[in-house]
């Protein structure tokens, strides 16, 4: 049994599905377990909805019909008139409905996880009906059913155990019906049967949770690049294609924020030393990268480059030196509101670090400690890492920018950097200046 993910570029209209088929037929003899995302920009669309449910702005509903309007284009393209699936999709999209005429509670954690999840709901069960339609026996399964979380909404934590027997249990069975079974990405459930999302982007976590449970023999992602790259071609120009990438370099890379797969999903395949593989779904039939065992290979420069980036300048009220038990509650509080600490570094009465920038997280940190604390923000700011550093590729990566502080461990480089804006040059006539 192998895993397959598929994400939203790759599900974005009707022949992005057609295309999905016309893969998945090349492996219709194979047991698959295929995680799909949301259409296209699917879930930015959703998160504009519960922007407009939680400020009550009276625009949520219209919102919501541009996203269902979206879906019936697709399906219209791909479905007679008349097929049951619009039914399917119809009853789905009333489930969305119900918690929009009610009134907002106050988690907004909460209410994002059950209004967004409806992309993911919606794509599988179109792509399931598309599947069927071109003789491809597939059957749908809720992840919810399977990965169980606690609960902290919008980066629900797996519980493993539970969410392994679910799967063991609920997915061989469903083999018995044919070879594919198509399950949603980034959901999971409660205990008390709330919907909790994995973080965003997190449908390649969630099928590296499915890789892991089942044993699967191996996992592949499909993407609109030929692989994984060292760099990110919409940032610069003759990136190169890495053929082969250990487990080790790979978590280094999306820890620092590679977009090409999410942070979380190389340590479940690690652990069961389950494959990776990175393909193309505009070329599938190129080899693509593949991600496995810690063998120690020469890597070209290997750059991520994380933009909305804040420093956090954070000093003591009475100039006392900031020590260890001020650190603790600083990194307990960040941990409490999810803000997640990129690079960091202190002098004696002060300790500046680095976050993803999340202004309302940020906004309670500050006021959080503010009985004893400091902290001025400074935003706009971009995270350069760079994996097998060269002095040649440094002196590129800084033109232009103002190095705000930078680190050097072996084999890695940071630096905090903002955009220096261009200096507007003026003819200056001097010819006239002489002192009368």
């Amino acid at each position: 049994m192998k895993v397959f993910k598929f994400g939203g570029a790759s599900l974005k209209d009707a022949a992005g599905v057609q295309n999905v088929a016309s893969i998945l037929q090349q492996f219709s003899q194979e047991q698959l377990v295929i995680v799909v995302s949301a259409m296209g920009k699917t879930t930015n669309a959703l998160e504009e909805v519960v922007a407009a449910y939680v400020k009550q702005t009276g625009q949520a509903q219209e919102l919501y019909e541009a996203f269902k309007e979206k879906h019936y284009a697709i399906m219209r393209d791909l479905f007679e008139p008349g097929d049951e699936v619009f039914t399917v999709i119809n009853d789905t999209f009333v489930e969305g409905e119900w918690m929009l005429e009610e009134k907002p509670s106050d988690n907004y954690d909460y209410i994002y996880d059950q209004i967004v999840c409806m992309g993911e709901l919606v794509s599988s069960k179109i792509v399931a009906a598309y599947l069927n339609k071109v003789n491809l026996k597939t059957t749908w399964l809720d992840a919810r059913d399977v990965v169980a979380t606690d609960n902290t909404y919008r980066e629900g934590w797996v519980i493993w155990e539970k969410t392994q027997a679910n799967a063991q249990k609920i997915v061989p069975p469903l083999f018995e019906q044919g070879n594919f079974v198509i399950t949603q990405g980034f959901i999971g459930s409660t205990s008390e049967n709330f919907t909790t999302t994995l973080g965003r982007e997190g449908s390649d976590y969630s099928a590296s949770i499915f890789s892991f449970c089942l044993n699967a023999e191996s996992m592949s992602i499909w993407k609109d690049v030929a692989g994984v790259l060292n760099a990110d071609p919409r940032l610069f120009e003759n990136t190169i294609k890495l053929d082969r990438l250990s487990y080790r370099e790979a978590i280094e890379m999306t820890y620092y924020g590679a977009s090409v797969i999410h942070p979380k999903t190389i340590k479940p395949l690690q652990n069961k030393n389950i494959p990776l593989y990175v393909k193309s779904f505009l070329n599938p039939e190129a080899a693509g990268t593949e991600i496995s065992s810690d063998l120690e290979e020469a890597y070209p420069p290997i750059i991520v480059v994380e933009k909305n980036q804040a420093l956090l300048h954070i000093s003591t009220l009475d100039y006392s030196f900031v020590a260890e038990h001020h650190m603790s509650r600083l990194f307990g509080k960040a941990a409490d509101l999810r803000i997640f600490v990129n690079m960091m570094q202190n002098t004696a009465i002060s300790f500046t670090i680095c976050v993803t920038n999340v202004p309302d997280r940020i906004e309670k940190f500050i006021k959080a400690v503010s009985d004893e604390f400091k902290v001025k923000t400074e935003e706009g700011l971009e995270l350069i890492t760079i994996r097998h550093y060269n002095q040649e590729t440094i002196d590129n990566l800084k033109k232009g920018k103002m190095v705000l502080f930078e680190e050097r461990i072996r084999n890695t480089m940071h630096m905090v950097v903002k955009n220096i804006p261009p200096i507007e040059r003026r003819e200056v006539d001097l010819a006239g200046s002489k002192a009368s």
